[in-house]
């Protein structure tokens, strides 16, 4: 008498499927999961932008981000603050208004802008070679904000004659980029000077906020607490 035979679970040829999109399927899924994790998880904007200690007991790894650019790029932490304030008011995934057809239909958004430091898809790009990096190098999270705008700037000085402490002419070759810092294309813009000045006027207010406060952040020995620690 024969056996019976077993019944297949799965027919031949979703069998097959699975073989052959399973463990793609499954990748892509990691890859999402991994991305959303370094994306959509940033935290809120600080309850006090306008007091840099503030914004970094609500934040402290943020104090680690800017210290880590700084010590790599020379870009002052306060200025790098500054510029994430202006430009995105500290949003992980800001994005400039979208235009409106016939004065009423969402349209294309003006430029590709997007996050913390509003990086341009052709300056990320050039940013990720660069430095490279994988799925959680993104413009959403802090440190690769923070990163890039120290970058950025590093490029800025050994281009131009600007120094990396001048916030006011760092800014306009940010907003211009470095071609059009040169060809002075921000004269014809009152109102990009205008944040300029703004933008040092910020970067010079945190950087005296964080004097008062910077040790705070620096206690992360074993051996070190507040107030008696430093940048040892």
């Amino acid at each position: 008498m024969s056996r019976p035979r077993r019944r297949q679970l799965l027919p031949a040829t979703w069998a097959s499927r699975l073989r052959w999109y399973g463990l793609p399927t499954l990748g892509l899924i990691i890859t999402i999961l991994v991305t959303l994790r370094f994306s959509l998880l940033e935290p809120d904007p600080p309850a006090n932008p306008e007091d840099i200690c503030e914004i970094f007991r609500e934040h402290p790894v943020w104090y680690d981000y800017a210290k880590d650019s700084q010590d790599q790029w020379g870009t002052p932490i306060a200025t790098q603050l500054a510029f994430v304030y202006y430009e995105s008011s500290f949003r992980s995934h800001a994005r400039p208004p979208r235009t409106q057809l016939l004065g009423f239909i969402p349209w294309l958004r003006p430029t590709t802008a997007y996050g913390y430091a509003q990086a341009l898809d052709p300056a990320w790009g050039e940013y990720l070679q660069a430095n490279g990096g994988g799925v959680s190098v993104v413009r959403t999270n802090m440190k690769y904000a923070l990163d890039f705008v120290g970058w950025y700037n590093h490029l800025t000085r050994k281009e131009t004659d600007i120094t990396l402490n001048q916030p006011r002419e760092l800014y306009l070759a940010y907003h211009e980029g470095r071609a059009g810092y040169r060809r002075q294309t921000y004269l014809a813009k009152p109102a990009v000077v205008s944040l300029s000045e703004r933008v040092q006027n910020r970067a010079f207010r945190y950087d005296n906020q964080l004097q008062s406060c910077e040790q705070e952040f620096q206690c992360w020995r074993f051996y070190q607490f507040w107030p008696f620690c430093g940048d040892w």
